[in-house]
């Protein structure tokens, strides 16, 4: 299958930039990630179920949020603080997964409108060092995060 989300990461930096189009209208894509019930639906997958403890989306507000495998063990849990949310244009937040090495990273989400049934995602994420990014790339970053990207199309999708 081909990856739709396009990740750019210059040699020597400490930050990358993720693109996607998807094939849903600016307003449903925005709320993919301001409302706590979608986010939940799209981080789930078959082998873990995503909870958001706490999410405030709005400007110095927070979140919290955990996975747990299909025994009930929490595997995953992230936290972070919004710095900016304007509405169908921009999230500006905090990332940090507890218990990693990874440290904190910036994020800077823009949705952009292509036309009516089409937006586009802009991600740029920060991290403390380059080989902190580097890291995180050796992992299965870039499949996760299309296989993500592909659920929010295909929850949201039904709700054009």
């Amino acid at each position: 299958m081909k990856q739709k989300t396009n990740i750019g990461a210059d040699e020597g930096k400490q930050d990358l930039t993720i693109t996607r189009e998807f094939d849903l209208p600016l307003e449903l894509l925005f709320r993919a990630y301001a409302e706590p019930e979608l986010v939940e639906q799209w981080m789930s997958n078959p082998y873990s179920t995503t909870k958001l403890l706490k999410f405030e989306g709005k400007k110095h507000g927070s979140y919290k949020l955990q996975s747990a495998d299909a025994k009930g063990q929490v595997v995953f849990r992230a936290n972070g603080v919004m710095h900016e949310f304007i509405t169908n244009q921009k999230i500006t937040r905090t990332f940090e997964m507890e218990g990693t090495p990874y440290g904190v990273q910036l994020e800077v989400y823009e949705f952009e409108y292509v036309n009516e049934d089409t937006s586009k995602l802009t991600m740029h994420v920060i991290y403390e060092s380059a080989a902190q990014r580097d890291q995180v790339l050796k992992l299965p970053f870039a499949q996760g995060i299309n296989m993500a990207h592909n659920r929010i199309e295909e929850i949201l999708g039904n709700r054009k």
